[in-house]
């Protein structure tokens, strides 16, 4: 059963952004116990059968208005309702250049099962290349105990972003392989992506020239390859945290972009693929074909074959 108190906060939350409910019902906790589903959409769309929407997953006794958590859920609902005038909501590029989409994620975090100390969420993401979406990988994000004194709470509010940009970064060090079919693969979520001194969470450091080259990718796969050429969302703070930049930084990039003709600017923080930039498909194949090779575990290719004693 729904908490009716969980309801409302929520559809008030919501409704501050831009957002509406446009669904709810009761779910379950992968380790036990309850928890609510509300399915969110832009409040412009919500009669629209084509609208996209956003699902948010919290723990049935989730203390919404605790002080130290409403920031958080606020911010959570604002980027969402940003977010969701893209396009595919759902699709993020990596550093390296593979348009991914993110999604069966079973929030909030459980308890591991298997006895060690730490925090589990299950997931999926999968190559978005603009045709059949076949590879995939499914996830199992780890959190220590160490990491999770650094999270204000275990719920997909606080953690979505820094999971997503987790397992970006992990996907960019070839240590997740996408594939038709497998196993879950684990993202192990640390103090190395965080800093104690600055208390930020940290992924990549990255150059004026790359945050270019990301947010060139980002209009090229994500509006025009996957979004009919729909303005994409260029000044995501969760893209500005896995650079380890700020968003201003991403909106000089875009601003240099656009004077090259690569990017047309359009409301507010979103821009489209020019046709200049959508003639460098040929180059953005080869980077996305030497990428699913990198990925691609070498050290069991003989098993891959038969060419084992094992």
């Amino acid at each position: 059963m729904l908490s009716e108190v969980l309801a409302i906060q929520v559809e008030s939350a919501a409704q501050s952004a831009g957002l509406v409910v446009v669904s709810s019902e009761a779910g379950d906790k992968y380790s036990g116990g309850g928890t609510a589903k509300y399915l969110l959409a832009l409040a412009v769309d919500a009669a629209s059968e084509n609208k996209k929407t956003q699902l948010l997953e919290l723990s049935e006794r989730f203390e919404f208005g605790r002080p130290d958590l409403k920031d958080g859920v606020r911010l959570f609902m604002e980027e969402t309702a940003k977010r969701l005038h893209n396009p595919r909501p759902d699709c993020y590029l990596t550093l390296h250049g593979l348009p991914l989409s993110f999604g069966q994620f079973g929030w909030p975090f459980h308890e591991s099962t298997s006895g060690a100390d730490t925090s589990l969420v299950h997931g999926e993401v999968r190559l978005e290349d603009g045709g059949e979406s076949v590879l995939h990988a499914k996830i199992a994000a780890s959190m220590t105990v160490t990491f999770r004194d650094v999270v204000a709470a275990p719920e997909q509010p606080f953690a979505e972003g820094f999971v997503y940009n987790a397992v970006r970064k992990t996907m960019d060090q070839g240590q997740l392989e996408l594939v038709k079919s497998g196993n879950r693969q684990p993202v192990p979520l640390t103090t190395r992506f965080y800093s104690p001194r600055h208390k930020t969470f940290s992924f990549n450091d990255t150059s004026e020239d790359q945050r270019k080259g990301f947010m060139a990718g980002k209009a090229y796969w994500l509006s025009g390859v996957l979004g009919g050429n729909d303005p994409v969302w260029l000044l995501d703070p969760r893209d500005a945290q896995y650079l380890n930049t700020t968003v201003e930084e991403l909106r000089t990039a875009a601003e240099a972009l656009a004077e090259e003709g690569l990017l047309q600017l359009a409301d507010t923080g979103y821009g489209v693929a020019t046709a200049k930039l959508m003639e460098r498909r040929e180059a953005y194949a080869a980077q996305l074909t030497w990428m699913l090779q990198f990925i691609r575990p070498s050290f069991n290719e003989e098993m891959r074959h038969g060419m084992t004693n094992m």
